[in-house]
């Protein structure tokens, strides 16, 4: 399975280590750190990895989430709380059917002392929540590893359905395209935006799009952006279905 492990502004070189060795056990390779608070390489980092340092010496570094996302079609999102205006976390194994049909999934995890945070889960198509007693306070390697082995063991079953689906760049790209065409039509304002595109994500991101798929719905994008552009250049607005002349053609004839 091509899974990647997206390690978010890690705090301690020890974790670092700790987790690739997590993913070694598991059989995952890919591991992938974004804007590191600490240096993946140092001695304590190659300490805790053991047999994994080959894996910490080659995990690639990115400055955003997105970046680190850019080829994946999946990003599953890891987090202990619920959030506000976002889908409730589910149990790990309810989405083993998803990674399974993923051809490139990744897996999230958050900085030690706070977890992702919501900028971080809007950019997964479904989050996670590792289920525990009462007392609930996994280090970055046991998640890393609890999470791997529910996946990793999926790789050898047959998926139900297989179905390529768009990277999360080309999905990026959709929704920012979407935040300028409602801000352009008065669908939503500033104070409102962010919520209102988290709704979006959330029920666009249900629909699992191929790379066609997301390309047809920026069409109609484009299509609504002209003819709001084109309306505003002739003067003209549209009421009802009835493009009309503006207030101000009116009032000079």
């Amino acid at each position: 399975m091509n899974l990647a492990v997206v390690l978010v502004s890690p705090k301690t070189p020890g974790n670092v280590g700790a987790a690739a060795r997590a993913m070694l056990n598991m059989g995952a390779s890919d591991l992938r750190v974004v804007a590191p608070r600490c240096d993946i390489l140092d001695s304590q980092a190659v300490a805790m990895a053991v047999h994994a340092a080959d894996l910490l010496r080659s995990a690639q570094i990115y400055g955003t989430l997105r970046e680190a996302l850019a080829d994946r079609d999946l990003s599953v999102g890891t987090t202990a709380r619920l959030r506000a205006d976002l889908p409730a976390p589910r149990h790990p194994a309810q989405v083993r059917p998803l990674v399974r049909a993923a051809q490139a999934p990744a897996l999230v995890f958050g900085p030690e002392e706070t977890g992702l945070i919501n900028s971080d889960l809007e950019q997964c198509q479904v989050s996670i929540r590792i289920p525990t007693g009462e007392y609930a306070s996994l280090n970055l390697a046991q998640a890393v590893l609890l999470v791997c082995y529910e996946f990793m063991q999926a790789q050898d079953e047959v998926p139900e359905w297989t179905r390529k689906t768009a990277s999360r760049e080309e999905m990026e790209a959709m929704y920012g395209h979407l935040h300028e065409t409602m801000h352009l039509i008065g669908y939503t304002d500033a104070v409102r935006a962010r919520h209102t595109l988290r709704l979006w994500r959330a029920m666009l991101d249900r629909a699992l799009m191929s790379s066609a798929e997301s390309r047809l719905f920026r069409g109609l994008l484009r299509q609504v952006q002209w003819k709001v552009q084109d309306a505003a250049t002739r003067g003209t607005v549209t009421r009802q279905g009835k493009e009309v002349e503006s207030e101000e053609q009116t009032a000079e004839s």
